[in-house]
């Protein structure tokens, strides 16, 4: 038995666990906030270090031989010849790049040939729009910049003391708009096209390769992603897709191979196993039962999922399109929601309730869809976030997505791939593993729930969902989702 650590830096805090290296049993944990707002758009990476520093405090990491690391994605740290900063880290929830963003897009020509150059069409978030900004805004700070990282690089290269190797993985590239998961390479000329001139770039390693050893004995892995990170943790595999339920909604699945999309819906990342996690957003999910519950005056979810079951699937006829804040998927950045199937006797709160929760679930199965229409098998759905728990998602959802339903118990998933990603460098390491055989980790604890009997019923609903939608927005999916 061997025991390796896992640590998730996001953008608020640093988690730790700490795992025996065969089971994946959590044997300690450890937590701290970053000394900084939860929502800032420009910070100094040290503020992680001394995050992550009062995490393992009290000797956490006593008897520790590898450390993995998961970072907040979409952050750009610039730095100088020097391996100095040129400036704070921009942050992934900086949106001042958006104007950057578009000014790339024109300038490589089309959505479609990002998509096809590097598996995703930029966005405010992505390394490459941020690059862009800067050379805008801060030209100074541009000609100064001579090497650039994401936040997991450079935790792992600050935990190896800085060498002048500087590495990152495939699923961290496949983020930054100037690496392609389909061809395994960087495309310099984005970087160029964005910034005005060429850098030094992170090396790719592989899944189950090492970073290095800190000059303490310990080895660091390649290191990856938070959604990565968590894709692993969470153990899902080929046939599998999770879907998160927050404010807004994604939808990523297990797959063989990089899907390129000209729409610019799919954005084609790399997992953390030497697989493909095609992930679809879309920009409402859980706010559309917030604004429900406020609508209709219910303290809370909980009082409106069991208003919602008052009801009965289809609503009595009403059919929510949730597209409160306009729409990415489908691509419909200024409409406005719907509710349409208006009669006397479905103007009733149940029925409102329960049309919520459907368009809710039956949005995320359109961006579903997509995944399925592009070759994605899925078998079952692990569903994601504290919505995930209300009783009217777990009645309507299976039924809808016509697929088996995983409802995973809370817990540190993006730390714990994190940790199980130290395992298996560890492994190949020590040759106990091989470098394309994971270690076998007991999966996540997690409910199940069957479309079973009430199939049926889930794709009546489902096709009332597309009718509507079709009928409002024409050809918002071509032929169809």
């Amino acid at each position: 038995m061997g025991i390796v650590a896992g640590l998730d830096s996001s953008s608020a805090f640093t988690r730790i666990v700490v795992c025996d290296t065969d089971t994946g049993a959590v044997l300690r944990q450890g937590y701290a906030p970053h000394p900084v707002e939860p929502k800032a758009t420009e910070v100094d990476p040290q503020a992680w270090l001394l995050s992550l520093g009062e995490a393992a405090t009290g000797g956490l990491l006593e008897g520790v031989q590898a450390i993995g690391v998961s970072a907040q994605q979409h952050g750009l740290i610039p730095l100088d010849g020097q391996g100095n900063l040129v400036r704070a880290a921009l942050t992934g929830n900086d949106k001042r790049a958006q104007v950057a963003a578009a000014d790339l897009i024109d300038g490589l020509g089309s959505r479609e040939a990002w998509a096809q150059a590097v598996g995703c069409v930029p966005q405010a978030a992505q390394a490459v729009s941020k690059l862009r900004w800067i050379a805008r805004h801060e030209p100074e700070a541009a000609q100064r910049t001579a090497g650039v990282l994401q936040a997991h690089d450079w935790l792992v290269w600050q935990l190896l003391g800085r060498p002048a190797r500087r590495t990152t993985d495939r699923g961290a590239a496949s983020g930054t708009g100037y690496w392609s998961a389909a061809t395994g390479f960087y495309r310099p000329d984005l970087v160029e096209l964005a910034l005005g001139h060429q850098v030094a770039l992170p090396e790719v390693l592989g899944p189950s390769d090492a970073a290095g050893t800190t000059p303490e004995g310990l080895l660091i892995s390649a290191g990856t992603g938070e959604t990565m990170a968590a894709a692993f943790g969470l153990g899902v595999g080929a046939g599998d897709a999770v879907v998160s339920l927050g404010a807004s909604g994604s939808v990523m699945a297990v797959h063989h191979e990089a899907l390129a999309d000209p729409s610019g819906m799919i954005t084609s990342f790399a997992d953390a196993t030497g697989m493909h996690l095609p992930v679809i957003h879309t920009s409402n999910a859980v706010r559309a039962l917030r604004g429900t519950a406020e609508m209709l005056g219910a303290e809370d979810l909980a009082e409106l999922s069991e208003l919602a079951l008052k009801s009965t699937p289809g609503a009595s006829g009403l059919v929510l399109l949730p597209y409160l804040e306009g729409e990415r998927t489908p691509r419909l950045p200024h409409a406005a929601g719907t509710l349409a199937g208006l009669r006397r006797e479905s103007m009733k709160p149940e029925h409102l309730a329960r049309a919520a929760f459907e368009g809710m679930i039956c949005s995320l199965g359109d961006a579903l869809d997509v995944l399925r229409g592009r070759g994605v098998e899925v078998r079952r759905v692990f569903l994601l976030g504290a919505a995930a728990e209300l009783p009217a998602v777990q009645a309507a959802a299976p039924g809808i997505f016509g697929t088996q339903v995983v409802v995973p118990q809370p817990a540190e998933y993006a730390a714990l791939g994190a940790a199980r990603q130290a395992a298996w460098a560890l492994g190949v390491s020590q040759g106990t593993l091989a470098a394309h055989t994971p270690p076998a980790w007991q999966g996540a604890s997690a409910q199940v729930f069957e479309p079973g009997e009430e199939l049926a019923v889930g794709q009546a609903v489902r096709q009332q969902y597309v009718a509507t939608r079709d009928e409002i927005h024409p050809g918002a999916f071509g032929q169809g989702a």
